[in-house]
């Protein structure tokens, strides 16, 4: 059974993945071919093209192409609480009741389009639409290798209507215990306060969440925007998740929250700097996300939990690393999954697995997430040769002793190897290295090469040989979704990577998973004494990263990096 899996049915982060028998053998990022941070508006063409060709596979060898978005009845909840809770918007309101499935017709007549124009002939390929939450739900659990009963929780901005998914998993299928609808969404909430506080949606939820340590919860009670009682929640309309009339608009642009919310608190944060008081409401912010969702789960899964000790999380609040911290100390909670692409790129993975549950089909653990393109050495040494910039290049003997020299020196190191990660994070192929006790390698980094703001953590990639010693927890953590209190001994020992308030968003390498880069960090371990290495995405601020050796050489040759490894050749520059 050959299920291609694809996203892009919200207008953003389109993705395509490749399920064969069961096994999930390659995903990718319409944005890192493009060079278009989130894809937005785009259906992912390139994507799909690429996972037919590694797959070596034709548009006629697919049996089904999965897409994470459904038609919702008009008897469902959905469409009457979107109806009721936008009442001072009367055309969306009357449009839910009697038109409530315009967004899917107008998303599939836009992916069978785009399915003819790929090559596929949709008489003998079949289109399965799948609901988004529980697109959102089977790439946590179905890729989760858990066995027996486990709790599921997804919350994000909203997928059709539902905002908020809390249900369980037993024998390969998914229950529902409880939905949340649109506007009443605890991620819709944190974006409006992302764009109040001077980031962009989608993009910028991750820096409030990296500037809350430097503020004081307790300075300022958000907690008139949500209306919570442990159990049901309701957002506060007339300040954020707002529509039309409503909206704040300033310079030309309309935002997701209203003039209230800024007479409340005060003008819209601009700038790079971690000012207050805005410092304060990001840590507030944050605070509010993370009790309410600590609650929900305690309330409709805590039994669940009690009984297996299991959860599986996913949509993009599950990229918080903060709260997924949180979750991890519930009572009773052992084991919990995080889809390492938990934001709509991922329901590529959650469409196509819940297409083959469907089928009866068992599917395996993810083992990884390299699984976007790989490049040879003489591939990357064409690169050199044909690129704009005449770099000066050659072959190394011995890459990773001289990457792990350079380190050890001090100097960071762009470090381009093997397939590409699928998911925001950099997870050893595609990233920029630096030795997390060479004093000043983040400020380095953030002012000189990413071009980002100067408070910006940086997360470390840790041996599991020391894993454990330093994260005070034994368990896995291959991702970088959760941060840990970081052993006392070991903050003077990796002072740059360690956050504001002492913890770390750490990746666990195994040699398993990423041989080329366990050997390294080994090979710095024994330089420095410490087998941990700073480890940041290959890109520059509001750019994808870097998919192939020639967006690695641009990216290179446009920043102050000095040095730049591509499998085994050496780009440098004065």
């Amino acid at each position: 059974m050959r299920i291609l899996g694809l996203s892009g049915a919200l207008t953003h982060d389109a993705s395509a993945a490749l399920l064969i028998d069961g096994t999930l053998v390659c995903a990718a990022e319409e944005e890192r071919f493009i060079r278009d941070k989130h894809a937005k508006n785009k259906l992912p063409l390139e994507a799909t093209r690429w996972c037919l060709e590694e797959a070596g596979l034709s548009p006629k060898d697919i049996d089904i192409v999965a897409f994470p978005f459904a038609p919702i009845g008009v008897l469902s909840a959905a469409r009457w609480h979107y109806a009721k809770r936008y009442w001072y918007a009367p055309d969306r309101a009357l449009d839910a009741l009697f038109n409530g499935n315009r967004h899917y017709r107008r998303n599939k007549k836009r992916v069978l389009s785009f399915l003819e124009d790929v090559g596929f002939d949709l008489q003998k390929t079949q289109f399965m639409p799948i609901e988004h939450h529980l697109a959102h739900a089977s790439s946590a659990y179905h890729l989760s290798g858990f066995e027996g009963k486990s709790a599921i929780l997804g919350v994000d901005g909203k997928g059709e209507y539902a905002s908020t998914f809390l249900g369980y998993a037993e024998n390969g299928r998914i229950h529902k215990i409880k939905e949340f609808f649109d506007p009443d969404s605890l991620g819709g909430l944190y974006g409006a306060m992302t764009q109040y506080l001077g980031f962009e949606m989608l993009d910028g939820e991750f820096k409030v969440m990296g500037m809350a340590p430097y503020g004081d919860a307790s300075r300022y009670d958000l907690s008139p925007l949500l209306d919570f009682n442990g159990k049901n929640f309701t957002v506060n309309t007339r300040m954020v998740n707002t529509v039309g009339l409503r909206r704040h608009k300033q310079n030309g642009q309309s935002y997701y929250f209203s003039s209230k919310l800024v007479d409340w608190l005060g003008p819209m944060r601009v700038g790079d700097d971690i000012d207050e008081p805005y410092v304060h409401y990001a840590a507030s912010i944050q605070k509010l996300l993370e009790d309410s969702v600590l609650a929900l789960v305690q309330h409709y899964l805590g039994d669940i939990i009690q009984e297996t000790g299991r959860l599986c999380f996913a949509g993009g609040v599950a990229l918080n690393v903060k709260l997924n911290q949180k979750l991890l100390q519930l009572p009773g909670l052992n084991e919990l999954f995080l889809q390492p692409a938990a934001n709509d790129a991922g329901t590529a993975i959650g469409a196509a697995t819940y297409a083959a549950s469907l089928q009866g089909t068992a599917i395996q653990p993810l083992e990884h997430v390299y699984l976007g393109p790989s490049y040879t050495t003489e591939a990357c040494v064409l690169a050199c040769q044909n690129h704009i910039a005449k770099s000066s290049w050659k072959i190394l003997d011995n890459t990773v002793d001289y990457a792990a020299k350079l380190l050890a020196e001090g100097e960071p190191l762009a470090w381009f190897q093997g397939r590409m990660e699928f998911g925001p994070r950099a997870l050893g192929n595609r990233s920029i290295l630096g030795c997390p006790n060479a004093a000043g390698i983040a400020d380095k980094i953030n002012q000189q090469i990413k071009y980002r703001e100067r408070w910006r953590p940086f997360c470390p990639s840790v041996l599991d040989t020391v894993a454990q010693d330093i994260l005070q927890s034994s368990h896995p953590a291959p991702y970088m979704t959760i941060t840990f209190d970081v052993a006392e001994k070991w903050k003077e020992r990796i002072p740059e990577v360690v956050h504001e308030d002492g913890t770390i968003r750490a990746q666990v390498v195994t040699q398993k998973a990423n041989p080329r880069y366990y050997a390294l960090i080994s090979a710095l371990g024994a330089l420095t004494g410490n087998a941990v290495v700073l480890n940041t995405s290959l890109n520059r601020r509001g750019e994808p990263m870097v998919c192939t050796p020639e967006d690695a050489l641009n990216m290179f040759f446009g920043c102050d990096l000095r040095y730049l490894i591509m499998e085994d050749v050496l780009v440098t520059k004065e």
